[in-house]
Order: C-alpha cells, then sequence, then structure tokens
C-alpha cells in the first residue's frame, strides 16, 4: 500500500506572523560601538586564547611522569597477576 501525503500550495509562515498595517516601520540608525567596547571585546578574546594555550611541560617532569606511568603499570601487572592466581586455584 502506497501512501502520499502533500502539503498544500503557498507560503508557510514559521511561527506565523499577524501582519499589521496600523504601525509603519520606523527606521533607526545603527548603533556605534565605542572604543571601550572594543577594547573589552579584544582583551576578553585575548585571555580566552591565552587560557587554551597548550601547556608545555619540561623534558625532566615529562621524563619523571613517564617513569611513574611505567612503575605504575608495572605495579597493575603484578596485582592483576597475582589475583588471576589466586582465583585460579579457586575456581579448580
Amino acid at each position: 500500500m502506497k501512501i502520499e501525503s502533500t502539503t498544500l500550495p503557498g507560503r508557510h509562515d514559521h511561527p506565523p506572523q499577524p501582519v499589521s498595517s496600523a504601525r509603519p516601520a520606523v527606521a533607526r540608525p545603527a548603533r556605534r560601538v565605542g572604543l571601550l567596547d572594543r577594547a573589552a571585546l579584544h582583551l576578553g578574546l585575548a585571555l580566552i586564547t591565552w587560557g587554551r594555550r597548550p601547556v608545555r611541560v619540561g623534558d625532566r617532569e615529562h621524563a619523571a611522569l613517564a617513569h611513574e606511568t611505567h612503575q605504575a603499570r608495572l605495579e597493575a601487572e603484578r596485582v592483576r597477576t597475582q589475583n588471576e592466581a589466586f582465583y585460579l586455584t579457586r575456581i579448580l
């Protein structure tokens, strides 16, 4: 069974806006951005980009962290092997 639904031709406003001809459109002059506003915008952008910069880690700190990570992995491997051996005897 093939069902096709069609929409009615015409203009669809989403959301529907009432047409008001009683009030004419008033043209307002564009607001100028002041020097203080512009400076605040540039300062805010500079602070955001400065705060998101990558953190550089020194070579000594990087080596120390790598050594600590390696030692932690070895310890975790040792504990895992010990637990597997302990539970293996329970199963059998």
